[in-house]
């Protein structure tokens, strides 16, 4: 799945000059725009059967995950209204 070009970019002025707030904030970028993970994903080349089964393994995961979570709220819920 091709991705646009992902653009990180960190000012001086948003770090008010502090260095390493802006390396620390360059970094959270990155990893936030998953270009490590895309690079090393692109090493080498996977069959498309295989990148569609792990592409539905991760939806599963992402899917279960918001369940739990919905299902965790409701029982917070449950709990403050007895």
């Amino acid at each position: 799945m091709p991705r646009t070009k992902a653009n990180v970019l960190v000012t001086s002025k948003e770090c008010r000059g502090n260095h390493e707030r802006m390396i620390r904030r360059f970094i959270k970028k990155s990893k936030k725009e998953r270009i490590v993970e895309e690079a090393k994903d692109r090493r080498y080349y996977k069959k498309p059967s295989i990148r569609k089964r792990e592409e539905r393994a991760k939806a599963e995961r992402r899917r279960r995950r918001e369940e739990l979570k919905k299902q965790r709220a409701q029982e917070r819920r449950n709990r403050k209204n007895r």
